[in-house]
């Protein structure tokens, strides 16, 4: 599945070190974009790593089998126990279509 024209990824942190007060990631589309008839079985995870870029963390979303042109998924605040990164995916079908990620460091 391509990401349609007009759609994009976006993954949005705020915080400070490795303090997280906001956490979202979703598909935004516009103009021809948001015509399409949008994503179906879909999914948001979150992951953490350190800056070996070992995993440690994973904050699967839930699978949404409705179809939509906007898919969104905000995570908890948190405090992560290592510097590193944090990195969203959307997943369609089960698989991993697009990630972003942020580097998190001092």
């Amino acid at each position: 599945m391509k990401v349609p024209t007009g759609c994009m990824f976006t993954h949005i942190i705020r915080g400070d070190g490795k303090k997280i007060t906001y956490q979202n990631a979703g598909v935004d589309c516009g103009f021809v974009g948001a015509l399409n008839a949008g994503f179906c079985n879909w999914r948001i995870d979150f992951t953490y790593a350190d800056t070996n870029n070992k995993t440690y963390k994973t904050s699967r979303g839930k699978t949404h089998t409705e179809c939509e042109i906007h898919p969104m998924r905000d995570n908890a605040p948190q405090t992560l126990p290592r510097y590193g990164k944090a990195c969203a995916h959307l997943n369609i079908n089960g698989v991993r279509r697009v990630s972003q990620c942020h580097h998190i460091t001092k």
